[in-house]
């Protein structure tokens, strides 16, 4: 018999919980949980789950199921092409867990690597879009539509509406109609060619596809002047391997430019995940969503990265802020940036240039077989008129080739890197032509051939780092570099509250390197899907027995789209039933940043609801709320377990208030990883919950993305899940582009609750017990600020730092990179404070380790706060202590070397050395540098 996943998944051994429990003074892990977890809400019977599958039989099962799917050749287009990952990215990032393990950046100094790969991304964007400042990637193409499109309102005053082609895909116009209309903003959709200024007032920005969704280029500067003298904006939603010919955006009058990075390497995916991108002129940066990296300096004055303006921006503006972006696509913003790494701007341009000229040698045969295409102009992608579009398609299948249909007499041709001339020969037969009538040379020199005005001039990638990395040799040592600068799950454990960073194990990781997987469209015929679709709705049933809840959606392909999707589908359902007047939103004041900001986004008026002295929400402020707001009230927020760790004995009849007063309930999911088979939003009450597949179903985190939100509904939100007009369900309200969202790592939550079935239940037992064991060993130094009536915590505790007066929690995170450890989550939701969350997934010898180190740093806590130790001149406002620092000739130091670099003996054993010293984060902010630096900037 193979050893059980459980065993693997879960860290500590049957010894090590033995002495765990006798730690905490509990014979058994069970009666420690029922100290935790309230008897009201408590859940006795097992997970209704399959029984649980060795990693082998998993990967056999999950393989058959993606043996139903067919992956035919698709020629698709709208927005999403098929691409080569070279192999040293797929081995080197894709499948390498010190790449995808690591948490968002929010500590620079020990996520240099990735920075540095998100500024090379950020200088990319950039030069191809000819714009000024790049943020570090979005979701996808169609919400970036919308993030731009909500910037334009926030910055054009009085604005009430927008214009948008209706030559743009179709999933970006359904996606901007569901963000717009919640916000109450009018959506034009028309020929924008016909489009003049008639002076009135209130347009926000005109949005428009290059090249079109047909495939065709249009010259759109003097539709930018009339544009401007609107006072509005516009947005150009861009092919970025387009741009390496054509003129770019900046360059026409585009004040923001936005579109999708899955072509330079990334697998389509069914649909993602994929990094999609934002670029705007200077004086939008400070408008712009989701992560902006930027350039400022050490502690020693040398260049060193960091999260710039824009970091975790709800939490400061939470009700004011412009976006929910939380989570983003870094892994596959990185994969991008290092795809143009390793070709460089010729090999780009080479690319782009083959692709071009197989579609002009096919322009060439359609023609002369009589047939129309759209238009001359063109890059990739050719529309063209036919008797019947349905007959095209069908014949275009019996020779291995997925087409797009327009409409009932047109068909789209949108070729990409990987055409060979069998797939060409059989296009055409596609299109009833038995034979070519000229030679096909697939090459990289051919011309561009289209009108001279929309030929490219301006240069590109002209920073060494693209043109250092071609060879094989060089990139992979380049990888290696970036990947040890950094911490990641594969170096020790990240120990962060409310982001549950546990094993993303192998066996849920290979599935996506296969072809099955990795290689449908999003929007390739419904039956080649069907193994997806298979797995989609075991994961959706899954999801829904955990949740206690009726029905799922996997759309949403970020928490943050998670939350808005749940609170959408509360807004739809009191419009269904004639109260759409219901507004009023409830948040407690410890809540994510990310909730306020969602909420605003449906437009609801955020009501805060205070919290007492042990952080549960106040009943008396939300019975006061409820009454105040019952005509009104549409919804609450509630995390649960608490923000603050702890599981509220009042939850039943916190849920039932609301409902007495009208409203529905909302669960953010955050803190699951202490629910799953002990308790459930169902069972709470709650109507509607999101997931964090990324946290607790073990998605990897991927340097700050990918994500998944799921959101699991109660039966009568049922018909109020997201749809997807371009896809069969044709229903409205898509958040997302693809219908499925980031489809393909699905298949890595599948594998963890089919290799865990029903124990994952004892998953959250151990996340409980860990979190209790860490608080314990600490307890002595460092007090948990809350706990439950019996004097523990869930799954996560926060430890109380205030009482220190000369010594910040920022000094303690800094001085746990000596360590070799990633800070606990810092300053949230209490100022001062630390909040750790272990995961069921590390041993008791790391966690020693960790306590070990915070129980050192206590010491010199202690130190510095007595005068034993100088004010400034210490081991924790000098950290992080970098190599070069160490071996300084004159150590400017009152305590030694090893203090600094060794402070405790098993810190030698593989030690890890922080690439760059304390970041001055002001100076970043003043200094505002967003894409690659000179080499003489480099060297001071």
């Amino acid at each position: 018999m193979p050893t059980p996943f459980s065993s693997r998944h879960i860290g500590p051994s049957a010894a090590e919980t033995a002495a765990m429990l006798e730690s905490l003074g509990y014979e058994t892990l069970d009666a420690l949980v029922d100290q935790v977890v309230p008897e009201a809400i408590r859940q006795r019977s097992a997970l209704n789950l399959p029984a649980a599958l060795s990693e082998e039989d998993a990967l056999r099962r999950l393989k058959q199921l993606m043996g139903r799917n067919k992956v035919v050749r698709s020629f698709i287009g709208l927005g999403y092409h098929d691409t080569f990952t070279p192999p040293v990215i797929q081995r080197n990032i894709l499948e390498n867990p010190g790449w995808y393990t690591a948490y968002t950046p929010y500590q620079p100094e020990i996520s240099q690597g990735r920075l540095e790969a998100l500024i090379n991304f950020q200088t990319m964007i950039t030069d191809l879009t000819g714009l000024d400042v790049a943020g570090a990637s979005l979701l996808d193409e169609g919400t970036a539509c919308a993030e731009a499109l909500t910037l334009a309102a926030a910055q054009v005053a009085g604005a009430n509406r927008v214009l948008v082609s209706d030559q743009c895909h179709p999933h970006n116009l359904e996606v901007v109609r569901t963000r717009m209309q919640a916000l109450g903003m009018e959506v034009q959709v028309a020929d924008v060619g016909a489009w003049q200024h008639d002076g009135s007032k209130g347009l926000a920005a005109v949005l428009v596809q290059y090249p079109d969704t047909q495939g065709v280029i249009h010259d759109f500067e003097a539709m930018a002047k009339q544009v401007h003298e609107a006072g509005a904006l516009l947005v150009v939603s861009a092919d970025l391997l387009a741009l390496t010919v054509l003129r770019p955006p900046g360059e026409f009058g585009a004040d923001i430019c936005v579109g999708n990075s899955q072509r330079f390497g990334v697998p389509l995916g069914f649909g993602g995940p994929h990094a999609a991108f934002m670029a705007v002129k200077d004086a939008l940066k400070r408008r712009m969503p989701g992560r902006l990296i930027g350039v400022s300096k050490d502690a020693a004055g040398n260049p060193a990265y960091r999260l710039s303006l824009q970091t975790r921006e709800q939490h400061i503006r939470r009700e004011k802020a412009t976006s929910n972006i939380c989570t983003a696509q870094v892994l596959l913003a990185v994969m991008a940036s290092m795809y143009a790494v390793y070709h460089g701007p010729e090999g780009l341009k080479k690319i782009a240039l083959r692709t071009h000229g197989a579609a002009v040698w096919l322009a060439r045969e359609l023609m002369q077989a009589h047939l129309e295409i759209a238009s001359d102009d063109f890059f990739d992608t050719l529309t063209v008129k036919v008797r019947s579009a349905d007959d095209v398609l069908r014949t275009g299948l019996l020779f291995g080739v997925n087409l797009r249909k327009l409409d009932a007499q047109h068909v789209t041709v949108a070729l990409d890197e990987r055409v060979r001339e069998e797939e060409l020969n059989a296009i055409l037969k596609a299109f009833g032509i038995s034979r070519a009538q000229h030679p096909l040379h697939l090459n990289d020199e051919a011309d561009l051939n289209c009108s001279g005005v929309f030929h490219r001039q301006s240069a590109y990638l002209t920073h060494p780092v693209f043109s250092r990395y071609h060879s094989e040799t060089e990139m992979m040592r380049y990888l290696h570099r970036l990947e040890s600068k950094d911490i990641a799950l594969n170096r020790s454990m990240i120990p962060l509250g409310s982001c549950t960073m546990k094993l993303n194990a192998a066996a849920e990781m290979m599935p996506l390197s296969w072809s099955e997987v990795g290689g449908l469209h999003p929007f390739a015929p419904h039956d080649q899907s069907e193994g997806y679709r298979a797995m989609f709705t075991e994961l959706e049933n899954w999801l829904a027995e955990c949740t206690g809840f009726d029905a799922t959606s996997l759309q949403p392909n970020a928490g943050s789209q998670g939350e808005y999707a749940g609170l959408l589908a509360i807004k739809r359902f009191h419009e269904a039933r004639g109260e759409g007047h219901r507004d009023v939103c409830l948040i407690p004041t410890s809540a994510h940043g990310t909730n306020p900001a969602s909420a605003v986004m449906c437009a609801f008026k955020v009501v805060p609801v205070t919290c007492d002295e042990q952080g549960n929400i106040s009943l008396g402020d939300l019975r006061a709320k409820v009454t105040a707001h019952s005509d009104k009230l549409a919804a609450l927020m509630v995390t649960y377990p608490s923000t603050h760790g702890v599981f509220e004995e009042s939850i039943v009849e916190i849920c039932k208030l609301v409902h007495e007063h009208g409203g529905q309930v909302y669960m953010d999911g955050a803190n699951m990883n202490a629910q799953v088979g002990l308790t459930s939003p169902g069972k709470i009450g709650a109507d509607v919950c999101h997931l964090n597949l990324h946290k607790t179903f073990c998605i990897p985190h991927g340097g700050g993305g990918p994500g998944v939100g799921p959101i699991c509904v109660a039966a009568h939100l049922k018909p109020y899940l997201p749809g997807h007009l371009t896809w069969e369900q044709q229903r409205e309200g898509a958040v997302c582009s693809a219908p499925w969202g980031s489809a393909s790592i699905c298949t890595i939550s599948w594998m963890y609750i089919a290799m865990m079935g029903p124990e994952l239940t004892n998953a959250t037992k151990y996340a409980i017990l860990n979190a209790n064991y860490v608080a314990k060993k600490l307890a002595p130094w460092f007090p948990t600020l809350y706990k439950g009536s019996h004097g523990l915590v869930a799954h996560e505790c926060i430890l109380d730092f205030r009482h220190f007066h000369k010594v910040t929690v920022e000094d303690v995170a800094k001085r746990l990179m000596d360590f070799g450890y990633h800070a606990p989550t810092m300053s949230w939701p209490v100022g001062g404070t630390l909040m750790i969350e272990p995961t069921e997934s590390e041993s008791q010898a790391e966690l020693d380790r960790f306590c070990s180190a915070m129980q050192c740093i206590h010491g010199e806590i202690v130190g510095v706060e007595n005068g034993t130790f100088h004010a400034t001149d210490n081991t924790l406002k000098a950290a992080p202590h970098t190599a070069a620092f160490m071996l300084k000739t004159d150590w400017p130091h009152a305590y030694t070397r090893e203090v600094a670099a060794f402070p405790l003996p098993w810190v030698k054993e593989a030690k890890y050395w922080p690439p760059v010293a304390r970041v001055d984060n002001v100076y970043g902010d003043r200094n505002l540098i967003c894409s690659c630096i000179s080499v003489e900037e480099a060297a001071g």
